[in-house]
């Protein structure tokens, strides 16, 4: 599945978790960098109405489907892939880093979610290495002297795999840089990852993200936050559905 911005191209190229694992584990073993985006549909408004953000994004060599819209495009296109939700990607990644014996970092949302989210990862991976936790003020720009100055702590600290939890797009600008200053690291996006860990956001419950109504849920919890946000996504699906279905006839 592909998403064409002239001349750049973004594509799913990894289709499950378990194919993102492997991946990630072989990355980390071998010392090779990496940066995981974890596309949706609110990504794909960002992408129409940002030219940075679409430069940031095609660096970004592992692209998994965070959103089930992304996932009906795929089969629309007939290359059908796997709903991997970033969220549900963190305590995953930290068990292939620890058995891997490579610690990890955690940069972005506030010191005290770092600390209790580092608590609650700890908990669930024993074992994990936490080298570095930096949460930069909300003035952070991504591509700046204090992201420099971020990207080499985060390398002086032995840190392999660094989770950000910056929001689209800082986290995959940052990403995007990262991979140029320290490209021996991997960065993992994923979002408000580390504040559902932290228990400072409640996820949707099961059964609504199972009939994939968590966007719905998520607005009438926040609708000043999340109103404009999805009426910016319906604005742009339905370019994507037809140029998935012409994908489909190439």
């Amino acid at each position: 599945m592909t998403f064409d911005y002239p001349p750049l191209r973004i594509a799913v190229n990894v289709p499950d978790q378990a194919a993102l694992l492997t991946r990630v584990g072989q990355a980390l073993t071998t010392g090779e960098g990496f940066a995981l985006a974890t596309i949706n549909l609110d990504h794909l408004a960002k992408l129409a109405r940002c030219k940075q953000f679409r430069t940031a994004y095609s660096a970004q060599n592992l692209v998994v489907a965070d959103g089930n819209p992304i996932v009906w495009l795929s089969y629309l296109a007939g290359r059908p892939v796997s709903l991997v939700p970033g969220s549900d990607l963190v305590v995953p990644l930290a068990r292939v880093a620890c058995q891997a014996g490579v610690p990890v970092a955690l940069v972005g949302s506030t010191a005290p979610v770092l600390d209790a989210a580092a608590e609650a990862l700890c908990r669930q991976v024993p074992g994990l290495q936490i080298a570095a936790r930096i949460a930069p003020p909300m003035d952070f720009q991504p591509q700046g002297p204090e992201a420099a100055a971020i990207l080499d702590a985060l390398a002086r600290s032995g840190a392999r795999l660094c989770f950000l939890a910056l929001g689209a797009p800082k986290q995959e600008t940052f990403a995007a840089y990262g991979r140029q200053r320290q490209p021996q690291l991997g960065f993992a996006s994923i979002g408000a990852g580390l504040d559902f860990l932290a228990g400072k956001q409640r996820r949707a419950p099961g059964w609504v993200r199972a009939i994939a109504m968590e966007w719905l849920w998520r607005m009438l919890g926040d609708p000043r936050r999340f109103a404009a946000r999805y009426a910016a996504c319906a604005a742009v699906l339905p370019g994507h559905v037809v140029a998935a279905l012409r994908q489909r006839r190439l």
